[in-house]
């Protein structure tokens, strides 16, 4: 084994934090985050700033002994790298943070794994779609001629 692989693995979290933080004070709950991190060991690789989303569903998380629900969150990422064994421990930390509604560490691997936007030649892009037909519109029959197509098949095969 390489010895970065002894010393640590790369990491992902993905999280959710609470649509009660203001513009101005989303910057700095990022910087925490990320500084959290950090004072396990952690190496960032690569970030994403927050940006506020509509939920799938509704969420609920207990904020001062209230349930509180949630239809928006701000979401971010971050990958790093850190030893498996700190991994626990930023875990209970992140469950504790109050602006965290929810999150999620995988394992990962330190490239980047984000798909580019795929290139369109002009020429692809102007092709004609094929159009549905309607219901009760008349669809045009042609009639196969056996010999014919029997011919080119011939034709192709030799």
């Amino acid at each position: 084994m390489e010895e970065n692989e002894i010393e640590g693995r790369i990491y992902e979290v993905g999280y959710l934090l609470t649509p009660n933080i203001s513009e101005e004070e989303l910057p700095a709950s990022y910087g925490n985050l990320k500084e959290l991190v950090g004072s396990f060991g952690g190496n960032l690789v690569a970030d994403e700033m927050p940006k506020l989303i509509s939920l799938a569903y509704p969420m609920y998380k207990t904020l001062q002994n209230v349930i509180t629900k949630f239809n928006t969150a701000y979401f971010g990422w971050v990958k790093f790298e850190m030893s498996p064994e700190k991994i626990a421990e930023l875990k209970k930390k992140l469950e504790l943070d109050s602006t965290v509604i929810r999150f999620l560490i995988i394992k990962t691997v330190k490239e980047n794994t984000i798909a580019a936007k795929r290139f369109v030649h002009r020429d692809m892009a102007r092709r004609k779609v094929p159009t549905v037909k309607k219901e009760g519109e008349a669809e045009e029959v042609v009639e196969i001629n056996k010999e014919e197509v029997d011919k080119e098949i011939d034709a192709m095969v030799a």
